[in-house]
């Protein structure tokens, strides 16, 4: 008997909810964690008054109590909706484009989360264009109703007359480039630089994601409204982390996986990087598959996965700012919790500036106490200013131009944001600042990736076969499937639930070995 039914490796999104519904399911199950707390980037920490978030900036896919979403279900299914609290946005986001001429900006709308409200907000400001906007979001509501509820059945099936009777808007829409479909419905490129600002959290300029992705984002997030947790990311993970202990999973913190180790091209055990051994059946690593196949894996990296890898690029990083300041939203002029502060329309502009430490063009930021002032001291507020930068120049640089480097860049991404919110500097009282490099120190990822491998319409998951090169070992997480917060939970989930499916045909095979023997 093996000393687990499953070793989880990484305590992320994915792991931690495979890990959470594996044991849950009824599979003895291991989780190995190199940091000395659960969530890989849903978690937070502190700098004197302050909790930072560290990554998530809206959650996706909850719902309301009303009109619930498939994230509840999954919480539900995991034993932890009834600890977490929900806190609604009241908008998707703010855009500004500022003025280079004057203090009137040249964009300033922000959008509300419903989808009637942002119809009527975007006719308003562009009424010539109205019947396109209507247009355009009906799609965009088609095309992921398409996505979640019938795709997945017509891929299961393989059968092409099903999908081109159930998916039609998907055949004609969904692989096609986003800016492709926005210059198709639109003339108007403010417009275009307003609905497609969501593309920052994709990581690539709309010219190179699939339509199917920017779609359902602006409508799952209009129609089931973005929200943050109290507590933030940490509060899940937490939860998460309780649930699986509660169902008698085991977690070791502080302890990496140093080897996968194998026996005839199947899964036997895992090696810590104290040296235990712990046998399994199964493993789900929450690592990216670099690590995984090429560092792990007892054996040389299987062709199928060397292939697969060479025909990828790796994802953005980012440059983040985490601000404590001692005002009020209120104060700072804050009219979203989400905000995109872009100088060009052209985002093939902000994706080469990307590749470098220059003066950013599109700046994310977030304040987390708008919609719910608990995320902050009162009175003062809680700010990440985040812009998505590659990490090979970081890479580059001298070690001794380091420090300075970085001082130099946080001074540009103020400056960027000040212009639509001129009173950050003056009232900052905790600040921390993370490069390319930090994440690649404490998210253990080639480049400091935060979404995985660029994700790009070659990289949709109808293009790619799932890694199964050797039997047992299941990969999940942003690097096998769409980046996010939404996507790594769901991923994990439905990974644990086909390892639970193995796991339960396993076990009838042996014990009908056993009764003919």
């Amino acid at each position: 008997m093996t000393d687990f039914d499953a070793i989880v490796i990484g305590a992320g999104n994915a792991g931690l909810t495979a890990a959470t519904a594996l044991q849950r399911g009824g599979a003895r199950t291991l989780l190995l964690e190199r940091h000395n707390i659960p969530g890989g980037c849903a978690t937070s920490f502190i700098r004197g008054e302050f909790e930072f978030e560290v990554a998530l900036h809206q959650l996706s896919g909850m719902g309301t109590e009303k009109n619930p979403f498939i994230m509840r279900k999954i919480f539900n299914d995991l034993g932890i909706m009834d600890q977490l609290t929900i806190v609604e946005e009241r908008e998707l986001y703010r855009v500004v484009m500022p003025s280079k001429v004057n203090k009137e900006h040249e964009i300033d709308i922000v959008l509300p989360a419903s989808i009637k409200a942002l119809k009527k907000t975007l006719s308003a400001h562009y009424p010539e264009e109205s019947e396109n906007i209507e247009a355009y979001l009906t799609l965009c509501e088609k095309l992921s109703l398409e996505c979640f509820m019938m795709l997945p059945r017509a891929q299961k099936m393989a059968d092409q007359t099903v999908l081109e009777s159930t998916c039609p808007n998907y055949i004609q829409y969904g692989l096609t480039s986003s800016k492709d479909v926005l210059n198709q419905f639109f003339s108007n490129p403010d417009l275009k630089t307003v609905i497609a600002a969501y593309w920052c959290y994709i990581g690539l300029p709309p010219k190179d994601i699939p339509f199917c992705d920017l779609a359902m984002m602006i409508y799952a997030y209009a129609a089931f409204k973005p929200c943050h947790v109290q507590g933030g990311s940490q509060a899940i993970s937490s939860a998460l982390l309780e649930s699986f202990l509660n169902a008698g999973g085991k977690v070791l913190f502080n302890t990496g996986a140093a080897k996968i180790l194998t026996e005839n091209e199947q899964v036997k055990a895992v090696q810590t990087e104290h040296g235990d051994i712990f046998s399994c059946q199964h493993i789900i690593s929450n690592t990216s598959p670099q690590h995984t196949f090429n560092e792990l894996l007892d054996i040389p990296t299987p062709t199928q996965v060397a292939d697969d890898m060479k025909s990828r690029r790796l994802g953005t990083s980012a440059f983040v700012l985490y601000l404590g300041l001692d005002c009020t939203p209120e104060e700072l002029g804050v009219t979203a919790a989400s905000n995109f502060i872009i100088d060009d329309r052209d985002e093939e502009v902000a994706f080469t500036t990307m590749q470098g430490i220059v003066d950013p063009t599109h700046t994310m930021v977030t304040c987390y106490n708008y919609d719910d002032p608990s995320f902050a001291p009162q009175g003062k507020s809680t700010l990440s200013l985040l812009c998505l930068q590659y990490s090979q120049a970081w890479q580059d640089l001298p070690v001794e131009e380091y420090a300075q480097a970085k001082y130099d860049f946080a001074e540009k991404l103020i400056n960027h944001a000040e212009r639509v919110f001129p009173n950050i500097r003056k009232n900052i009282e905790e600040v921390e600042v993370a490069t390319p490099l930090t994440m690649m120190r404490y998210l253990n990822t080639p480049g400091g990736a935060i979404y995985g491998f660029q994700q790009n319409t070659q990289d949709a998951t109808m293009f790619r076969k799932r890694i199964d090169a050797i039997s047992g070992l299941h990969m999940a997480g942003s690097w096998n499937g769409m980046g996010g917060f939404q996507p790594t939970y769901m991923i994990g989930e439905s990974t644990a639930r086909a390892v639970l499916k193995k796991i339960k045909k396993e076990s009838e095979m042996k014990q009908q070995e056993l009764t003919h023997a």
